[in-house]
């Protein structure tokens, strides 16, 4: 089944860098509910907004979510020392949000994650900037596999990020992720693919009936995973219909409990 990956908990975010701020733990706890009722898989949580408050923010935040929290957490940061804190918090193996091939990056997350027991997303990036072309989305993903498999991290615990760039400066944007994530699973069929879906959107008309639309696309040609907002309802039954459409929900059973719960409407 599709794996939702909830990105509310964010102090880029006015309202939760206000909460946190604040120290306001019921609007944390109560958004952390409302994500896993909506179906989140994981609970993102990223506190590197407030620039100077990033660990005690995170000790904090952590603290908040855990004892509501029955989904394992997504821990979000590009400090490797915030992280080990982190990891060091929480009660259920983690996703570590994330690695990419940029040196800086690369060379200080490494030694983090080694040996480490979770969950890794992988972002196609490296110091030659953004992906241009299918082959570069492969060839970026396939050394991210490669390297974090050496230090101990199974195949199936990587999470490749294609990372999804504007079709409104490049027609060939969409094509170009499609063709790139068809080609990561052909070659390491145990990988999962994730990402954020909006980008693709950014800078037309009526974006949430692209991002619905692309959503389907990269479902169907492997994407198993996003970096959503699960209380978006609209996207979220649009996901759930698509995994049943693509022989992930047996008998729809899924499907109609949540036809029946109210959670998919047209």
């Amino acid at each position: 089944m599709f794996e939702i990956i909830g990105e509310r908990i964010n102090t880029s975010r006015k309202l939760v860098q206000a909460a946190v701020s604040h120290r306001d733990s019921d609007y944390i706890i109560d958004d952390v509910k409302k994500q896993q009722a909506a179906g989140a898989t994981f609970i993102d949580v990223n506190a590197g907004a407030r620039i100077g408050h990033e660990e005690e923010d995170m000790r904090w935040l952590l603290d908040t979510i855990q004892p509501v929290c029955e989904i394992p957490l997504a821990l979000d940061s590009p400090d490797p020392a915030i992280l080990e804190m982190a990891f060091a918090m929480v009660e259920k193996p983690p996703m570590i949000n994330s690695i990419s091939l940029e040196k800086e990056r690369f060379d200080a997350m490494m030694p983090f994650l080694n040996a480490k027991d979770c969950k890794v997303i992988a972002l196609c990036m490296d110091d030659a900037g953004m992906p241009e072309s299918a082959g570069d989305i492969l060839a970026r993903a396939k050394t991210l596999v490669e390297e974090l498999n050496k230090i101990g991290i199974p195949t199936a615990n990587i999470y490749v990020d294609p990372l999804v760039q504007p079709i409104s400066t490049d027609s060939n944007k969409g094509v170009m992720v499609l063709d790139a994530v068809r080609a990561i699973k052909a070659e390491f069929p145990e990988v999962h693919i994730t990402g954020g879906l909006s980008n693709i959107s950014y800078g037309l008309p009526e974006r949430h009936i692209i991002n619905r639309t692309f959503v389907t696309l990269m479902m169907d040609a492997g994407m198993d995973s996003a970096i959503i907002d699960p209380l978006d309802n609209k996207i979220m039954s649009t996901i759930r219909t698509a995994d049943m459409l693509l022989g992930h929900d047996q008998f729809c059973m899924k499907y109609l409990k949540c036809v029946r719960s109210g959670t998919i409407k047209s």
